[in-house]
Parts: C-alpha cells; structure tokens; sequence
C-alpha cells in the first residue's frame, strides 16, 4: 500500500461531482413525472366529478337528462 497521490485529489471530487450531477438529473425527471401523475390525476377527478354531478341518463349534449 503506497502513500496517496495528487490523483486522488483530482478523482475523489470528480467522481462526488459526477455523483451530484447524475443525481440531480435523474431527481429531476423524476419529480417532473410525479408531477405529471398528480396533473393526471387531479384531471381525472374533475372529470369525474363533472360526470356524477349531472343527472341520471345525463349526455353531454342532454345534461339535465330529460327527454325530448
């Protein structure tokens, strides 16, 4: 085992700032599809909220579901 050399302290911050930014990257994307879903989701209640608010037999061309 010999003595440390200059090129640890080139490879070890490298290698933690390396560490750092694939993180960063994948965190990122990570987060954005998260975000994504929630979007989704909210939209899929508001959806479906709209759609058990109308009437039984309700269209959306007939929301009060009364026949003609």
């Amino acid at each position: 085992m010999g003595d440390m050399t200059a090129a640890h302290f080139i490879f070890i911050p490298a290698v933690l700032l390396l560490g750092v930014v694939i993180g960063w990257i994948l965190g990122s994307r990570a987060a954005a599809d998260a975000y994504g879903a929630e979007l989704r989701r909210r939209e899929g209640r508001g959806r479906e909220k709209t759609v058990s608010d109308r009437a039984p037999g309700a269209s959306p061309a007939n929301p009060a579901g009364r026949h003609s």
